[in-house]
């Protein structure tokens, strides 16, 4: 996929964040599309659907915490990359984003280079991953990896893109014991630094819709899939 034909939804209240950051997305080739709340950043994700998402996480009328969990709603939008811009020692907004679907964050204040290097990290994700199989299927759970696809029971589940991904990796190779430093690696990327907890917590959201039974932990280890 060429820079031109990515698109690029920035979300901030502060009109000098929208200017200088979207001044260097564009500048890099790419379409950038604004919103100033997190309200008009739904509507302008449901209409636009980009590629990226770069959200700010303290906003009037809906903060961005509440738009990332209403984005990760939308089935369209499964795909859809989404990044906060959160202040120094926000831990507490790093972790609720992740929470609430986010891919990664973005720390202010945002240095040029830094955030299109983070930029082009964060859309080298979107390259489907040549994995051996498009097709999963366990039991009564089919996994379809090219269309971000599962169905549970002859149910359809959307989960959002990391879920997925986890999800994917685990029952990719059943009973196999997946490190935790390789589960980062491999779903959030090395380049991305991330605290301990968000694998626990995507676990849990896993097992809340998958099964308790279908995901075991290894202490000190990591986690596999239980056929």
């Amino acid at each position: 996929m060429n820079k031109k034909d990515i698109k690029i939804l920035l979300v901030d209240d502060e009109p000098d964040i929208l200017e200088i950051v979207g001044y260097n997305l564009t500048n890099e080739g790419y379409q950038v599309v604004t919103a100033k709340n997190g309200l008009e950043a739904v509507k302008k994700a449901k209409k636009e659907k980009p590629q990226l998402i770069i959200l700010d996480v303290m906003m009037p009328e809906m903060d961005g915490i509440e738009a990332c969990e209403a984005i990760r709603k939308i089935p369209e939008l499964s795909t859809t990359l989404i990044t906060f811009l959160t202040a120094r020692g926000e831990d507490y907004s790093q972790v609720a984003g992740f929470d609430a679907g986010a891919d990664d964050y973005i720390t202010k204040p945002i240095k040029p280079k830094v955030l299109v290097s983070k930029v082009k990290a964060l859309l080298r994700r979107l390259k489907t991953e040549e994995v051996a199989g498009s097709l999963i299927t366990i039991g009564n759970l089919v996994i379809n990896r090219e269309e971000y696809k599962i169905v549970l029971a002859g149910k359809e589940i959307v989960l959002p893109r990391k879920e997925f991904e986890l999800l994917s990796l685990l029952a990719s190779k059943p009973g196999k014991v997946f490190k935790r430093e390789d589960i980062l690696d491999r779903v959030w990327g090395n380049e991305v630094v991330v605290g301990g907890r968000t694998i626990d917590v995507h676990i849990r959201k896993l097992r809340e819709k998958i099964g308790d039974d279908s995901f075991k932990t290894v202490k000190g280890v990591g986690y596999k899939f239980v056929e």
